[in-house]
């Protein structure tokens, strides 16, 4: 039998012969002891088949045997997993986990010797390298956080330089937060470091726009209350912001409410602001009142119910303020029900006591006429109190006035000293006048003393000085037409009107006019 074999390259597998054309072999068959091929199929099978070959000078061999394919499978499979003869080496499964294992061991070392414990970073996807890792606790110090706040919040390390961390401090930037306020930004709200600034933050930032809040104020609203990057847009905040229009708030305070203390919009409803609006309403203060005061002082909503306001509330009934007195107290100075309180009564009323002989029994008066009077250092009290000695007041009369008037002890001393001057050179009056009248020195000099004074010198009438102040502009030009006057006018009281804290808003933002605060030598004007 005459056989012609051209020349190919080829590469033979049981039941399979693959051929190319481009590589020249020098193929030769040669088959096992029987060269006839039998026409039955199970010696067929059996022959073993051996086919030579040599490529550049080197020699392939491939044999076919009766063996299971399973065996020639396994064969392939050894090859592939990294046999020298193989054309393609791969690691397995196998050494691949163990490679990562061995490169977490040595990130796990890195974080050791520098001080993070990482047991809460097991299951989280970690850098391969220690350069890698290391490249983020570098940048996580730029930023000014120390090892303690990383372990506060180990899960940081799982964000990437590039793709998480620059990408959302490049939007804060843009926003406005400053690059200032970072450090203390990322250690009370570090997941932000994860957040999709298209997916998370832009969406939380249209929300709070939404809500009145201006793009400028934006920035400050995010470096007070950083976690509310985390809420849902239809959760809480939502929530919050319709119970407090529900209950009097106007609709478009609520920019402003919320740009003062963006808390509120982590406050649930039903467990913080609704049982807060609800015990003020117990002690007094109408449902609309209490809408002013938030208007007005939002941060009264963080006052804890129980662990502060109602201790407070105790506080002051101990120290025999009346329960009826509680309402407009709450009202004048809110901050009464949030602070320490026992400690500054116990306190001031000892102050009180070697400053002026005052009595316990005249100390809750003057807390419930001027509650602010808690929180006022003791350095300006002590120099009100030797002003009005100078001024000639005995002590017993000084005691007298300071219940009368407690605002005394804290009106600016500059403009006391004015009033009482003019009190004694122009007005000519008698000391005792002031014991009995000591709000007096609560009264604008120019814009009220002064000018009703000589209105009533012109007329040649002689009156109070109760008569002569308390009352408006427009009612002190009615009694100026009057030929006398009536005593039942001349008995009038001031006190506080709950009703004025209901009155329509006018368009301006109403800030205090004064803040209390302890030591300082602030003076209330």
């Amino acid at each position: 039998m005459n056989m012609k074999i051209r020349s190919y390259g080829c590469i033979t597998k049981p039941s399979l012969l693959l051929v190319h054309p481009e590589l020249p072999c020098r193929p030769q068959l040669i088959f096992a002891s029987s060269l006839g091929f039998s026409s039955n199929r199970e010696k067929r099978i059996g022959h073993a088949t051996r086919l030579q070959y040599s490529v550049a000078d080197k020699t392939f061999v491939s044999s076919s045997t009766n063996s299971p394919l399973s065996k020639v499978n396994a064969t392939h499979l050894e090859q592939r997993q990294g046999g020298s003869s193989s054309l393609y080496s791969r690691p397995s499964l196998l050494q691949m986990k163990n490679q990562r294992i061995e490169n977490r061991a040595r990130v796990y070392e890195f974080l050791k010797g520098i001080g993070i414990v990482p047991d809460e970073l097991d299951g989280l996807e970690l850098p391969v390298t220690v350069e890698v890792m290391k490249e983020r606790v570098d940048f996580l110090h730029k930023l000014g956080l120390s090892i303690e706040d990383i372990n506060n919040y180990p899960l940081v390390l799982g964000c990437s330089v590039k793709k998480n961390m620059i990408p959302v401090l490049d939007y804060l930037g843009k926003l406005g937060v400053r690059k200032s306020t970072f450090t203390e930004f990322l250690r009370r709200y570090p997941q932000v470091l994860h957040a999709s600034v298209v997916v998370d933050l832009a969406p939380v930032v249209k929300n709070l726009q939404g809500m009145d809040i201006k793009p400028n104020d934006i920035p400050r609203v995010l470096e007070k209350y950083p976690e509310v990057l985390g809420f849902k847009l239809e959760g809480t905040m939502s929530t919050s912001v319709a119970y407090l229009v529900g209950i009097g708030v106007a609709r478009r305070e609520i920019g402003g409410v919320l740009t003062r203390y963006p808390e509120i919009l982590g406050m649930r409803v039903g467990r913080v602001i609704k049982p807060f609006v609800e015990y003020l309403e117990s002690l007094g203060i109408p449902r609309l009142a209490v809408a002013r005061l938030i208007e007005k002082r939002p941060h009264i909503l963080g006052f804890g119910l129980e662990e502060r306001v109602k201790a407070n509330v105790k506080s002051l009934l101990e120290f025999d303020v009346r329960k009826t007195s509680l309402a407009s107290m709450i009202a004048q100075y809110p901050e009464i029900i949030g602070i320490d309180l026992e400690p500054k009564l116990l306190s001031q009323r000892s102050l009180l006591n070697s400053a002026l002989d005052l009595g316990p029994e005249d100390f809750p008066i003057v807390v419930e006429k001027m509650p602010q009077v808690v929180s006022l250092g003791k350095t300006p009290m002590l120099k009100h109190v030797d002003f009005l000695k100078d001024c000639g007041f005995s002590l017993q009369q000084v005691r007298k006035m300071v219940v009368g008037c407690p605002q005394l002890l804290a009106l600016n001393l500059d403009i006391m000293k004015f009033s009482f001057d003019f009190f004694q050179k122009e007005m000519e009056r008698p000391l005792d006048d002031l014991v009995a009248f000591p709000a007096f020195f609560t009264y604008g000099l120019e814009s009220t003393i002064r000018p009703r004074h000589q209105m009533v010198a012109k007329k040649g009438l002689k009156c109070s000085l109760s008569w002569l102040l308390i009352c408006s502009d427009e009612k002190f030009e009615e009694r100026m037409n009057y030929d006398s006057i009536e005593l039942e006018e001349m008995e009038m009281v001031s006190s506080f009107d709950m009703n004025t804290l209901m009155e329509p808003r006018s368009d301006e933002s109403d800030e205090s006019a004064s803040d209390y605060e302890e030591d300082s030598d602030d003076e209330y004007a």
